[in-house]
């Protein structure tokens, strides 16, 4: 097949978004399929290079950091991958390059595939003073999006739910981004770990929690804090890996609670480094409600981290209480989870194996499989409204 995968992020952002086109494009490059990329360009030039089309865009960022609005899309771009003739367009944000995407699957007579990744209304604060009012906007205009697309996928029950909610009519189908598990499941060498520890303060025999995320409102981070706040009595330390625009609020924050000598930040990390932080910690944590899936649980997982987490929808099925980590809902929960961990190092040992155990259905093979499957129903169900031949 040849599948044209749209997106308003991509390299060298680093997030959920960008992680999960790169895995789905490689997944399908691996499998056979030719694939392209039409995204924005960090700067208002336009090109091509190497498959992926770049359109020349706008800082965007007083609205999201790191957003980007397309200036116009040359035409040579359309004319050379509607000649190019793709059996399936696979948009992944619904902003800048939806339209384009929604242009080219017509004029190819291919159907329209859209990954909502994005639970806008834990966004609401950045572009509407009202909760409630922006929550309104968000539902009318997703649906608006996902009822003109012939099939979508949501990374999780929570955002199928969410969908529903909404009144999407378009068929949902629940597909979770997949991740390179070696990738995180490879351990660096003992000596690294070693010194990024002592690097850290991490190296006096404590319980070594780890978050690893973006610094944004919508993360929660403080959250954390305040859990640390209540165990400061316990042999206990976090590190807060990653880095974000409320990075100063959040360590203004760590000060005011008096932890400085048991929170540590590393700043940002290169992508390509990422996987080997993991390994630094004995603990994932998290207190993030806005995630559709959270593809960071499933990376910690494989690095075998049991996880400790603040209860959501997403986590649902993946992580398992008392089997591969806990979720907590208050202070209370959250300490005594801590020193239960503290307390029994073999069943710490046992959650990390099940840890790894889960993460492995969340592979990109299993991923791509599914969604290749989806773009075959997909082409057959559009070869019955508009005779297009099917491809095998």
């Amino acid at each position: 097949m040849k599948i044209l995968i749209t997106t308003d992020l991509y390299k060298p952002l680093v997030n959920g978004v960008v992680t999960s086109v790169i895995n789905i494009k490689n997944g399908l490059e691996r499998s056979g399929h030719e694939v392209r990329i039409l995204t924005l360009a960090q700067d208002t030039v336009s090109y091509e290079r190497d498959g992926v089309y770049y359109i020349g865009s706008l800082n965007s960022g007083w609205v999201y950091p790191g957003t980007r609005i397309r200036l116009k899309i040359p035409h040579n771009f359309f004319r050379d991958i509607i000649r190019w003739n793709p059996d399936v367009v696979h948009s992944q944000c619904e902003f800048s390059t939806y339209g384009c995407a929604k242009k080219i699957a017509r004029a190819c007579g291919a159907p329209l595939v859209h990954t909502y990744h994005t639970v806008y209304e834990d966004y609401t604060h950045y572009f509407c003073p009202s909760k409630k009012l922006g929550t309104f906007l968000v539902s009318r205009f997703s649906r608006h999006v996902l009822n003109n697309t012939d099939a979508v996928i949501a990374p999780s029950y929570k955002v199928g739910r969410l969908l529903e909610r909404y009144g999407v009519s378009t068929p949902v189908s629940i597909i979770p981004s997949g991740i390179d598990i070696v990738r995180y499941s490879h351990m660096p060498a003992a000596h690294w770990i070693g010194e990024r520890r002592a690097e850290y303060g991490l190296d006096g025999g404590e319980l070594r929690l780890i978050y690893v995320g973006r610094l944004a409102k919508e993360k929660n981070v403080d959250e954390l804090l305040d859990m640390m706040a209540e165990c400061m009595d316990l042999p206990v330390k976090l590190l807060i890996v990653g880095d974000g625009p409320v990075r100063a609020e959040i360590e203004e924050h760590c000060e005011r609670l008096g932890l400085n000598d048991m929170v540590s930040f590393t700043g940002m990390i290169a992508p390509d480094k990422v996987g080997e932080y993991y390994h630094i910690g004995d603990v994932f944590v998290n207190a993030s409600t806005s995630e559709t899936q959270g593809l960071t649980y499933v990376e910690a997982m494989a690095a075998g981290l049991p996880m400790l987490c603040k209860h959501d929808e997403c986590l649902e099925g993946l992580v398992k209480d008392g089997v591969n980590g806990w979720q907590y809902s208050n202070a209370s929960e959250f300490r005594a989870h801590v020193e239960k961990l503290i307390d029994d190092p073999d069943m710490r040992k046992n959650m990390s194996i099940n840890a790894v155990s889960e993460a492995q259905r969340f592979s990109t093979a299993n991923f791509v499989n599914s969604v290749e499957l989806l773009y075959m129903d997909a082409i057959k169900r559009k070869y019955v409204l508009t005779g297009k031949e099917a491809v095998n």
